[in-house]
């Protein structure tokens, strides 16, 4: 018997096959046209993503996209680096 997991992706392809058609009919059959209205589109999320992140805290977005190592130890994340003095 098959998990659910690997239905997904079957599922996943069928979605996409009738947003695909679903575009294509919506552009009378055209699909240059098609294809032009889905870079508009996509030109347009572009355009809401970047007002978003315009119109976020910086501390927010500092918090959000900064990748954290998966390496280091709780110790070093509860003890901060202590400088060396210079010797001279």
């Amino acid at each position: 018997m098959a998990a659910p997991v690997e239905q997904q992706p079957v599922d996943e392809a069928a979605e996409l096959e009738i947003a695909a058609a679903q575009a294509i009919e919506a552009c009378g059959g055209d699909l240059v046209q098609t294809i032009k209205a889905l870079i508009v589109a996509n030109g347009m999320l572009e355009q809401e993503l970047s007002d978003v992140y315009a119109k976020a805290s910086r501390g927010f977005l500092r918090g959000r996209r900064v990748a954290r190592r998966k390496d280091s130890s709780p110790a070093e994340k509860a003890e901060p680096a202590q400088k060396k003095p210079n010797s001279a």
